[in-house]
């Protein structure tokens, strides 16, 4: 090819680049984004934003740009550009729309450490499949007939090893029972033997990567995980095969046959590494959030004695009906009369907000009050804000268990106090549409019986200043450290 034809198909493909160039900038413009700030290249807000703060607050970052651009505003969070939400009817929309013009979109470290069949990261088809594995496990009729009554088994337990004037971490307590319930329902094993104490040890070890810096390096929180990871999966292996096995040779036990492990093995058709991450990915999900929600609950409670009392009345009154009856064991009708417990409860998964945010992307470009947000673009539902809004809430910073009475309308407030209509609307702590959690229904019921327990037969404090923050996962850096003295008789 002659040198001049050489120059002009050069610059023919230039000008066609440039021509490209300024028709996606001018679509681009044309787009009506939210305020906000990108940030660094790459790195964009995201140490802002992760920065801990008070679980109780939303935190300074996100006041600051609620006040500057408003509750839509853009950003550049974990390497991607994002529409950050903290109102309230986009949060809705958002998880309203999940798989039509959202899907759950989280950073790739998350996938690498939970697993690529983790149902915290799958979308679609696949997600449907196994969030219905999930909620078999967990069905309405499980938890009257099964589950309840080896929560309080599990309850009675942790509790029992607490002496008179003793100081401990009711953290890792409350880690302790969601722990055992967990491992004994989803792989039949039993609470203090040195198989279960080893995988829980292997598990801690995984958690502090799960909530540590995506840094693959040697000696990092993140790469102990992903090698904890791998002990736990060699583990639940051998437990599968071990399982298939005496299934074979039909010398299997009906408890077994009950747990997950057993009911995924003989009713689906998933491969061993479904069936591994699936088993990882609930140990996850029932073990960490129901354990902090009940820490903080002890936590709140600790510093509203009127609370404390008004539950201790409502258990003893269901305590003193067993006794009559002759009955030991809580039943499913004692558990629907703890209706001020469940007021603590919600009060409790508003303020303390054990889920703080979750991970969107667009699928398609989608216009939202006059904003657009672009296909591909991520999309961070923030729920604690909307959790902790002042116009939705009533002094939503103060723990008031008793918001949720009489139909959402606290006692002595001004008529502008939301209606219970409003307040179900804008309470999210177990997210919405689609994935919707799963085992809400049972993180609920693990809480009302481990404060129905807690208040019949101890009395605490704080032994040590301590606080929940969120890093952004919720913590208590010293680990609540509580003083516990003993009712010797309630009844």
């Amino acid at each position: 090819m002659p040198d001049s034809e050489l120059v002009l198909c050069s610059l023919l493909s230039i000008l066609a680049l440039l021509l490209i160039f300024i028709f996606i900038r001018r679509k681009r413009s044309r787009l009506n984004l939210p305020p906000g700030n990108m940030g660094w290249p790459f790195l964009g807000e995201t140490i802002g934003y992760l920065k801990p703060y008070s679980a109780i607050s939303i935190g300074e970052f996100m006041e600051q740009h609620i006040s500057r651009y408003g509750k839509i505003y853009k950003s550049n969070l974990f390497g991607e550009p994002t529409i950050v939400s903290v109102d309230a009817g986009l949060n809705r929309f958002i998880l309203q729309n999940e798989g039509k013009l959202f899907e759950c979109s989280y950073p790739r470290s998350i996938g690498g450490i939970l697993g690529k069949w983790s149902m915290l990261v799958l979308v679609g088809e696949m997600h449907r499949d196994m969030r219905s594995i999930a909620l078999n496990f967990l069905s309405h009729a499980r938890l009257r007939t099964h589950l309840l009554r080896e929560v309080e088994k599990h309850t009675v337990l942790v509790l029992s090893t607490w002496k008179e004037n003793s100081i401990f971490s009711a953290q890792d307590e409350a880690k302790k029972f969601t722990f055992n319930l967990m491992a004994k329902h989803i792989m039949s094993m039993e609470p203090g033997v040195p198989e279960t104490e080893q995988l829980k040890k292997e598990y801690v070890t995984f958690m502090k990567g799960v909530v540590s810096a995506p840094l693959n390096f040697p000696g990092t929180a993140y790469r102990k995980a992903l090698q904890s990871r791998a002990t736990i999966l060699k583990f639940i292996e051998r437990k599968m095969e071990d399982r298939q096995q005496r299934m074979k040779e039909g010398s299997g036990n009906l408890e077994e046959d009950d747990d997950l492990l057993g009911w995924v093995l003989q009713h689906s058709n998933l491969s061993t590494e479904q069936i591994l991450d699936l088993i990882l990915s609930l140990l996850f999900a029932g073990h960490e959030t129901s354990s902090v929600a009940i820490a903080l609950a002890i936590y709140f409670l600790q510093g509203c004695p009127n609370a404390i009392q008004q539950l201790r009345e409502e258990h003893l009154r269901i305590a003193r009906a067993k006794k009559q009856s002759g009955e030991m064991e809580l039943s499913w009708d004692d558990y629907k009369e703890m209706d001020f417990t469940q007021c603590v409860i919600n009060e409790t998964l508003r303020l303390g907000n054990v889920v703080r945010f979750l991970h969107r992307k667009a699928l398609k470009n989608v216009r939202y009050r006059g904003y657009d947000i672009p296909c591909g673009w991520k999309v961070l539902p923030v729920i604690a804000a909307v959790h902790l809004d002042p116009l939705l809430f009533d002094q939503p910073q103060q723990f008031n268990p008793w918001r949720w009475q009489n139909n959402g309308i606290l006692r002595g407030s001004s008529s502008s106090c939301p209606s219970m209509t409003t307040t179900s609307n804008n309470f999210m702590p177990f997210g919405g549409g689609p994935r919707l959690c799963a085992g809400s229904e049972l993180a609920k019921l693990e809480m009302a019986v481990f404060i129905h327990h807690m208040v019949l037969n101890y009395h605490w404090e704080l032994a040590d200043t301590d606080q929940a923050y969120a890093f952004p996962f919720v913590d208590f850096p010293n680990g609540l450290p509580i003083r516990v003295q003993q009712y010797h008789s309630f009844i």
